[in-house]
């Protein structure tokens, strides 16, 4: 069995992502507990335990461009079911984060029909802003 080599780039974009989160990817074993007690695993498209295998091999670009971090209630049961005390939830805000600091807007505000201006309550607008615009 072979040693998992990553290149630095990847190294780079798996360190970015334990910094921002203050966790350490590499700690997970991959027992499942996390996935097993996510509310939301069934709308993903890669569960958490996956989520973290990912980020240990360096594929920090195909979870980023999932949409698990998106679909993440962050309710912390995966965090508070980890055996070795991994936040997974602060790793999936970590993801949403280096999203965003793409500049990619997941809500263009200019987009919303007038229609949904109007009955949408303010509050909302302004939290969807602020969580999901650069």
């Amino acid at each position: 069995m072979g040693v998992l080599k990553l290149t630095k780039e990847k190294f780079r974009k798996v360190d970015l992502i334990n910094r921002i989160s203050g966790q350490n990817v590499y700690d997970c074993y991959q027992c499942g507990r996390c996935t097993s007690g996510c509310p939301s695993a069934d709308e993903m498209d890669i569960v958490p335990s996956q989520t973290m295998r990912f980020l240990q091999i360096g594929e920090v670009d195909k979870v980023v461009e999932s949409n698990t971090p998106w679909v993440c209630l962050t309710c912390l049961i995966c965090s508070v079911r980890c055996p070795k005390g991994i936040d997974i939830a602060a790793i999936m805000e970590a993801l949403r984060l280096v999203k965003l600091r793409t500049n990619y807007d997941f809500i263009h505000p200019n987009k919303i029909p007038e229609e949904d201006l109007e009955e949408l309550p303010p509050i909302a607008l302004v939290a969807a802003f602020r969580k999901m615009t650069p």
